[in-house]
């Protein structure tokens, strides 16, 4: 009755959380278009499937990947094995890039747009050793207490000097492949990690301290891009170009039930081997609640797996065929509203920020409210898109809107108290997940398409970094303002 009531209460939350995608959906279907979406039925079905996938694959995070990962961080820490905690960091951080769909779907897109000069594999390796190399470093900022903001600042110094050097064909690829870099499982393991190491050590913040994992995971895949990208431009050769596969590969029924589940196993099955070779084979030491953590992980997968074939069914067609009614119109405003409503509402549904918000309330009862936070974030995720937009209406390079958008985000990390850093710049690498990162990337190539004068490879791409830069901005901001207001008396410091 127990497990009943809290999924209950999650899919009920989860319903709250889609509200305003029906908002926006209804709002430009019968006052801008006035029409009725073809099968409306389709989509409320979708709507519906994606809220009992996102209740449980929350409810599953808290049986079996928070619990395991923060038990993980907490035992190397006990057992001062420094030299398995670093190898567990790079391989996590490997094993969740180079298997993540979104990394092999951009990469794939790179090789097609540079005509073979940048090689798919090469690229899904690149990003993957970045994240790799990036997961270490972020555990040794933990163990030795280095401040966030430090590596941020000298990290961002490093991409916005290359994005001067590096060709403008691989800029907004670099700059999003940062923001595909980790996946709705991903996220909620790396940040689990990174609050068990900060609970696990004494004189450790868990807010200030515990996140900041998926930040750095952000940010150093747009270095190894733009120099692997320049090194491809300055000596590398045009060579093979993939041809997409042709056929019907769809399956329908029980058979495409079976492949899709298939699918998100072989996706996670490289974190997951992960996971249980250093509990098992480094640590040797048995999983506490081994079936409650198995029930807990199918009930992840099964969730994730609803909330995709949710989208598919009603959702992404919709989003798709609006955003393609709006450029058809030709009207400047109306795109600019449609984008900006359409990332803040699909960014309140989004299932890893959710979780996130929720851990950071955890971290810092009385200082953090999840339900703030994930608002907060959904209004940056549509200003950065609605930026991205305007961007591509009235063209301009692109890296001189991004690297005003950073300048900004870097100034501002000097102001705004330093226990949020961390936070703010994970919650900017939640947002560009399964929901966003679909819908985003057909309105930026549509526009692109339509526009006259802009270059679908060049103009087409970035729309997914501002999605992920605006939220920090936002939640920086949200900080000061909060910090300077007085704080009830009942509410720990």
């Amino acid at each position: 009755m127990e497990h009943l009531s809290r999924f209950s209460g999650e899919f009920l939350k989860a319903l709250k959380n889609l509200a305003p995608i029906v908002a926006v959906v209804a709002v430009f279907q019968l006052l801008v278009f006035r029409s009725v979406p073809d099968a409306p039925w389709e989509l409320v079905a979708g709507l519906l499937i994606v809220a009992v996938g996102i209740a449980l694959f929350l409810y599953g995070l808290d049986l079996s990947i928070f619990p395991v990962g923060k038990n993980l961080a907490n035992q190397f820490v006990r057992r001062g094995a420094l030299g398995l905690l670093l190898p567990f960091g790079f391989t996590i951080g490997f094993a969740a890039s180079i298997a993540e769909p979104a990394v092999i779907a951009v990469a794939e897109q790179a090789q097609l747009v540079s005509e073979g000069r940048i090689d798919a594999l090469v690229l899904r390796v690149v990003i993957a050793v970045s994240v790799g190399l990036v997961l270490v470093l972020g555990v040794l900022r933990v163990l030795r207490g280095w401040a966030v903001h430090k590596l941020l600042i000298g990290g961002y110094a490093v991409a916005l000097g290359l994005t001067y050097i590096a060709p403008a064909e691989v800029i907004g690829l670099a700059y999003d492949s940062g923001g595909v870099t980790t996946n709705i499982v991903s996220v909620p393991l790396i940040a689990a990690i990174g609050l068990g190491l900060a609970n696990s050590i004494r004189g450790r913040s868990q807010l200030a301290d515990g996140f900041g994992l998926v930040a750095l995971c952000v940010m150093v895949p747009v270095i190894g891009v733009q120099l692997y990208g320049t090194w491809v431009y300055s000596f590398g050769q045009a060579g093979e170009v993939p041809q997409p596969a042709s056929g019907d590969v769809g399956a329908d029924g029980v058979m495409g039930i079976i492949l899709g589940l298939a699918e998100m196993v072989r996706d996670v099955l490289p974190i997951v081997g992960v996971v249980l070779f250093f509990q098992y084979v480094a640590l040797r030491r048995r999983l506490a609640h081994p079936w409650r953590v198995v029930v807990g992980f199918v009930m992840v997968l099964v969730g994730l797996y609803a909330f995709v074939v949710g989208l598919r069914l009603g959702l992404f067609p919709l989003g798709t065929l609006m955003a393609e009614q709006l450029i058809e119109q030709g009207d400047p405003a109306l795109i600019l509203l449609f984008a900006v409503l359409i990332g803040f509402a699909v960014t309140m549904a989004e299932p890893a920020l959710v979780a996130i918000g929720e851990q950071a309330q955890d971290a810092s009862p009385g200082r953090i409210r999840a339900g703030a936070v994930r608002t907060i974030v959904a209004l940056g995720v549509g200003l950065g898109i609605g930026f991205g937009v305007y961007r591509i209406l009235v063209g301009g390079p692109f890296h001189y809107f991004i690297m005003a958008a950073y300048a900004v985000a870097i100034v501002m990390m000097f102001l705004a108290p330093k226990y949020i850093t961390a936070l703010a710049f994970d919650l900017g690498g939640v947002t560009t997940s399964e929901v966003t990162v679909p819908l985003v990337t057909a309105l930026g190539i549509g526009l692109a398409t339509a526009v006259e004068g802009r270059d679908v490879l060049i103009d087409g791409f970035g729309l997914i970094a501002f999605a992920s830069i605006f939220p920090v901005i936002a939640i920086l901001v949200y900080a000061m303002v909060m910090d300077r207001l007085p704080r009830p008396r009942s509410a720990p410091a």
